[in-house]
């Protein structure tokens, strides 16, 4: 069994074996491989690093190079079966529209994303009055992809604005699962399961 970030595996732990799956932002593709192994997906990927397209493309994977923020209109509706932003939502221009394009491409979405309210971040800021470099954003704030800072209270109103159905949340505190309660709080990254 492939070893995956704390957050891919909950993703993994929950695709249909068979299904088509469109991982956007897929990295080397250590998710897609997981699924082609492991459950039989179909699984492609979209990534904007050229390097990580030809790590993935050398381990068999179908992986375009791409910007999720331009591309993803080259993808007919309800291609997949699950469409897949891990830890890329905050790095997008609209992630509004994100939301709605991965919708249209996915008859469900999974949407994972640090958490920027967690209180190791609260604590960075109110003390030492700077943006931390914690473990999940490790690049400091003039050299970070991050162009929105995303909290889970904000992404569930955004869910709620956009009347998505939420058929599952999971959220990260180090590498184990933590409670839904003070989530916003106590959780360093979120995933969510959303559906149209």
């Amino acid at each position: 069994m492939t070893k995956l970030r704390p957050d891919l595996q909950i993703i993994a732990d929950n695709i249909a074996p068979g299904s088509r799956v469109l991982d956007i932002g897929c990295g080397d593709g250590a998710l897609m491989a997981a699924l082609r192994d492991e459950k039989g997906c179909d699984a492609r990927g979209l990534e904007i690093n050229p390097a990580n397209v030809a790590s993935a493309v050398a381990k068999g994977l179908s992986v375009v190079q791409g910007d999720a923020d331009t591309d993803l209109a080259a993808y007919p509706d309800a291609s997949f079966d699950y469409a897949i932003l891990s830890q890329t939502l905050q790095t997008t221009h609209r992630p509004d529209i994100m939301v709605d394009e991965l919708l249209r491409i996915g008859k469900q979405a999974f949407v994972s994303f640090p958490n920027f309210a967690h209180w190791r971040i609260r604590t960075s800021l109110l003390l030492g009055g700077r943006m931390p470099v914690t473990r999940l954003i490790p690049q400091t704030w003039f050299d970070t992809p991050n162009i929105h800072h995303v909290t889970i209270a904000d992404f569930r109103a955004l869910v709620q604005d956009g009347q998505y159905a939420q058929e599952g949340q999971w959220f990260l505190s180090g590498d184990k699962q933590t409670g839904r309660s003070l989530a916003n709080l106590l959780a360093e990254h979120a995933v969510f399961l959303l559906r149209s």
